[in-house]
């Protein structure tokens, strides 16, 4: 099947609509054979909310390459089943900003795109937000929370200045070591669960992973 090289963006989030599976199919209805970006905005779509729209792009004869979205499930979602995505922070004015975007105002938070290597160290004095992995031998560290939207395969210390409150959150969290404030933590060995994000934090004095609440 033949897909010219441009891309269509389809909103979701349209009033004409009763819900996004309504607007999807009608407005897939006027596009042929075309490459699909979807625009969730704020809806918070499952993994197996994105499959159904893969799933009824193809019946339209179109591909989903990519979602955009304000929603952290969404993101996770997407990136957990290998499809392109497009984090979006939107500010109290309205306007959203990509996290690319060197004229966001989210200026305490630190953006990085792309993966950490071996060797490299990544420092911010307020968030840390990585859009690619962190590899062996790689140390990312923030006074905030530390966000990797891939996989922790390095070394992650949040709350560097002493927040007990901050927290490390990654699609796949199995660092040689986390650290939180001046709790110290070596990673999970077991294989994380498929579409499941997790994150860890002190509770008990002790530092803790479970699946990242998204909702």
């Amino acid at each position: 099947m033949y897909f010219n090289n441009q891309k269509t963006i389809i909103d979701l989030e349209d009033s004409e609509y009763l819900n996004w599976k309504l607007c999807l199919k009608n407005k897939l209805k006027i596009l042929e054979s075309s490459n699909i970006e979807i625009n969730a905005n704020n809806i918070g779509l499952s993994c197996t909310e994105i499959s159904e729209i893969i799933t009824i792009a193809d019946q339209y004869n179109c591909k989903i390459i990519s979602f955009c979205s304000t929603s952290l499930k969404t993101i996770v979602s997407s990136q957990s089943l290998g499809i392109k995505s497009q984090f979006t922070i939107e500010n109290s004015s309205k306007n959203t900003f990509k996290v690319n975007d060197k004229n966001s105002p989210f200026s305490k938070t630190h953006f990085h795109q792309g993966t950490v290597r071996s060797g490299e160290y990544l420092e911010s004095s307020g968030d840390l937000l990585i859009l690619g992995d962190v590899n062996p031998g790689a140390k990312v560290s923030a006074a905030g929370n530390i966000i990797i939207w891939g996989r922790l395969l390095g070394i992650a210390h949040a709350g560097s200045e002493g927040n007990s409150k901050a927290t490390i959150s990654a699609l796949q969290l199995r660092p040689v070591q986390l650290r939180i404030a001046k709790k110290v933590a070596r990673g999970p060995k077991e294989k994380p669960q498929l579409c499941i994000a997790e994150q860890a934090r002190i509770d008990s004095e002790e530092i803790i992973i479970s699946p990242l609440e998204t909702t």
